[in-house]
């Protein structure tokens, strides 16, 4: 019988011992585990045109997915579609002068200016032979002084008309000056700028999406006349999703940029979703009023920010949850957290 009483004492000492020693295990195991609480956050964007214009048409409603690059909406291109047409017949013009100006004169163009300076030359002998014989018949008194004044006057005109039409033989015979084809050169290049800038505002008569998304608001509609940055559309981002979450500072230490994270909601109780820490505030704040933690509301916390991954897109905007931090692991910094991390 005391054989028996011994060996239950020894069975029930260890047991004791054994549920002791795992209990003590459990413990440490869930000290590595911290619980906090926050909301989802899903980042907004207000999608506009980059240009102004009347909205011909609106391809998606509230609700709707879209696609990154996919095209939402169409503005009437119609005016910018003449303006580059005659920004394109400016070009044809100067490139037409700037060709006749490397070009240079023609063979007939010189013999043109030779053949009215031979004129001029001899417009010029007679001008002078009837002056010469005028002035001497105005000393007689057989013209009056004013016929006498009026050789002269022509004279002086058939003088400059014949050096105007050496130097335009001069110019025929030299070819354009290296400035006026610069100049012409610079005039091109300038309207072929405005014809690339005219392309480039069509193509931004499409309004693209930037990412991955829900429409959350339609603001626009068909017909309605739109500034350019004037908001369209608002759309949620599917990736990333955050968590806007706050730590105690008696907390704080045991956390850091990259740990990873088990996320859980009421709306999916049994979905457990993955993550880590983006970001992590430097600086202390009270607990906003919408936080749903056990500690005082009047303590000093610091503000997280959790990267959840959610490819089934079940996370909405402020869903409240529920964030286990395993302290034991941390994921490193990656790309990502690095990235998260400088833009808060």
């Amino acid at each position: 019988m005391k054989k028996k009483l011994i060996v239950l004492l020894i069975l029930f000492l260890f047991g004791y011992f054994a549920y002791s020693y795992m209990q003590s295990k459990g413990e440490k195991k869930n000290d590595s585990i911290l619980t906090i609480y926050g909301n989802v956050d899903i980042r907004e964007v207000n999608l506009s045109f980059r240009v102004s214009g009347l909205i011909q048409a609106m391809k998606l409603e509230e609700g709707d997915s879209v696609h990154k690059g996919q095209i939402i909406a169409y503005l009437d291109k119609n005016q910018y579609t003449d303006q580059l047409n005659e920004a394109n017949a400016q070009v044809n013009v100067q490139k037409a002068q700037l060709n006749k100006l490397h070009a240079g004169t023609r063979s007939e163009e010189i013999a043109q200016a030779k053949a009215i300076v031979k004129e001029r030359e001899a417009t010029l002998l007679n001008a002078n032979s009837i002056l010469n014989r005028n002035e001497k018949l105005c000393k007689v008194g057989a013209i009056s002084l004013q016929e006498y004044e009026n050789s002269i006057k022509q004279r002086d005109e058939a003088a400059a008309r014949l050096a105007s039409s050496r130097e335009a033989l001069l110019e025929a015979l030299n070819g354009p000056r290296i400035e006026d084809i610069q100049a012409a050169e610079a005039s091109l290049t300038a309207l072929q700028s405005k014809s690339a800038g005219l392309k480039k505002t069509i193509s931004y008569t499409a309004l693209l999406s930037p990412s991955d998304g829900t429409v959350l608001t339609r603001i626009k509609e068909p017909g309605a006349y739109v500034s350019a940055g004037e908001p369209v559309y608002t759309l949620t981002i599917n990736s990333p999703k955050w968590i806007q979450a706050y730590v105690d500072e008696k907390n704080l230490g045991k956390i850091s940029p990259g740990m990873t994270a088990q996320i859980t909601s009421d709306s999916y109780p049994n979905k457990i979703y993955s993550g880590y820490i983006g970001f992590i505030s430097p600086t202390a704040e009270f607990t906003p009023k919408s936080v749903e933690t056990p500690e005082l509301r009047t303590s000093l916390v610091y503000r997280l920010r959790i990267i959840v991954k959610d490819p089934e897109n079940r996370l909405r905007q402020g869903i409240p949850v529920t964030v286990k931090l395993n302290a034991g692991l941390n994921v490193g910094l990656n790309n990502n957290a690095k990235t998260t991390h400088k833009n808060k």
